[in-house]
């Protein structure tokens, strides 16, 4: 083996954790992954951004996704790893200061999106406990992700013109590596995991900082990985107690209202507007994350979100922009929603049953 060809610039820093360079990741896992997540909304409006990088598979790629109206545009570009680079295609993500600033750009004309954002940090970031989930002997998921609040400055462009963003737009940034599903399907015997998963994810801007809720629930409701944190403006994240009730759409998989609890507090969660994670790549049919497409690509889509059909499997992942309402305090923020199979809180029974 030639290890110089496995030498980063990146192993001129002491980041490294194990004797091997830093181009030799989890093992050789091929579904290793390293991503970037963000979003920005206010009640009207919501964009997100998402890069991901899959070094056992050699892939990148990035999608960024803006709603308005009744509609979402997407442009989603993916094409080999060279390096730790985070830029593919038409979009980048540049590391102004780690865990405080961060620029977004792309610039997809062709595609009708462009922006130019700048994130900065509004809370101490919220670090999830470690989820481990396993397919028997295999292991199919080994996860760390860390959640902090910001706001946004900035413009974007879609095809109804150019859109400024206001001072101080809410958002999110989410950082989360390790191991889980992504890209074509692992070769060998067929799964024995149930199909089903009931995932949750709130981070709200709520008073002078705001409070992250994250849980993988079982078809019961019993967690498998549950955590709450309040985010202070300074200083760290406080872990307490948490509990979310949900009432689901009638014939959907989406929210029609929620409570969280957070502690002793009781935060009741009003949808604003709905976002399609499939287009930012979770669950595409096309542009799914991890995926090989032969070479460099980039494509557009388009989404009517008042006809798109909300049982078909790419469209149950979605976030919904929520007022958060405790007491005389009402902020904003999103809750993810990521629910197949049974669910009993819910009353879903099936695996791709409406409410």
């Amino acid at each position: 083996m030639d290890w110089s060809e496995m030498l980063l610039a990146e192993d001129d820093y002491p980041l490294h954790q194990t004797a091997l360079p830093l181009a030799h990741v989890m093992d050789g896992h091929p579904n290793a992954y390293d991503r970037f997540w963000f979003n920005g909304y206010d009640e009207e409006f919501y964009f997100a951004f998402a890069l991901g990088l899959y070094p056992n598979r050699g892939v990148i790629d990035a999608a960024f996704s803006v709603v308005q109206g009744d509609r979402q545009y997407s442009v989603f570009a993916s094409d080999a790893l060279v390096g730790r680079a985070t830029r593919v295609g038409p979009m980048r993500l540049e590391i102004i200061e780690p865990m405080r600033v961060n620029r977004v750009i792309v610039d997809a004309p062709d595609q009708g999106l462009r922006c130019d954002l700048t994130y900065t940090r509004r809370t101490a970031m919220s670090e999830e406990p470690r989820q481990t989930m396993h397919d028997g002997a295999r292991l199919f998921m080994d996860v760390t992700r860390a959640t902090q609040l910001g706001t946004w400055s900035g413009w974007i462009e879609t095809p109804n013109g150019r859109h400024r963003l206001p001072e101080g737009l809410r958002g999110t940034k989410d950082r989360s590596w390790g191991v889980r599903p992504i890209g074509e399907p692992l070769p060998g015997v067929e799964s024995h995991r149930a199909p089903q998963i009931a995932f949750f994810w709130a981070p709200l801007h709520l008073g002078d900082g705001g409070m992250h809720f994250m849980t993988f629930d079982d078809a019961h409701g019993h967690p498998l990985s549950r955590s709450a944190a309040l985010m202070p403006t300074d200083g760290s994240a406080v872990t307490i107690h948490g509990g979310l009730a949900i009432k689901m759409r009638r014939g959907t998989r989406w929210m029609d209202h929620a409570v969280l609890t957070m502690g002793e507090r009781a935060i009741t969660l009003t949808p604003l507007l709905r976002f399609q994670m499939r287009g930012a790549g979770y669950g595409h049919p096309q542009y799914a994350h991890g995926r090989w497409h032969g070479g460099a690509i980039v494509n557009d889509e388009q989404l009517n979100l008042e006809t798109i059909d909300p049982l078909e499997y790419a469209n149950i992942h979605v976030q919904h922009v929520v007022r958060a309402t405790c007491g005389d305090e009402v902020g904003l923020g999103v809750l993810e929603q990521l629910v197949l199979g049974p669910y009993e809180p819910a009353g879903l029974h099936g695996l791709f049953d409406g409410a």
